[in-house]
């Protein structure tokens, strides 16, 4: 039997491209997984949940995120008595948006978009406006989803 040293150069060279190419490839895989992650959303497999929460968590002309179907979420009373519930997921690249007080709109950190109340964009890259969640008043609790 032939010993690695003695094969020639030929067919060392094609080896070792295969060897590097298939070691590129990994590192290519391994690289792009977290990468691909990140940018792809996640499914929203599982039953359709709905989840409570306070009516007294929700005051007036302020914002009260929860987590919903495990994200991010937020329900709002801006006129008494009336809420609204939306993802606070950015619909841009998945950032968590931010509550505004002072402005009434929520504020995407990651890249400026910005968005009303009732989840519209208002400015920046986000292409679409934010999913609305529906709510149901049910005593002292709200019901969301």
């Amino acid at each position: 039997m032939d010993a690695p040293s003695n094969l020639p150069p030929s067919r060392r060279r094609t080896f070792l491209l295969i060897l590097a190419g298939g070691l590129g490839a990994l590192l290519a895989g391994a690289a792009g997984w977290p990468l691909l992650r990140f940018l792809a959303p996640a499914s929203r497999g599982g039953a359709e949940q709905a989840v409570s929460v306070p009516r007294a968590a929700v005051a007036a002309g302020t914002a009260h995120f929860f987590q919903y179907r495990g994200k991010p979420a937020v329900a709002l009373q801006l006129q008494p008595g009336e809420y609204t519930a939306l993802s606070a997921v950015c619909t841009h690249l998945g950032c968590v948006v931010q509550w505004q007080e002072a402005t009434g709109e929520f504020l995407c950190p990651c890249h400026g978009g910005r968005f009303s109340p009732a989840g519209a964009v208002l400015a920046g890259p986000p292409p679409r406006a934010l999913e609305i969640l529906p709510v149901v008043v049910d005593g002292d609790q709200l019901r969301i989803g």
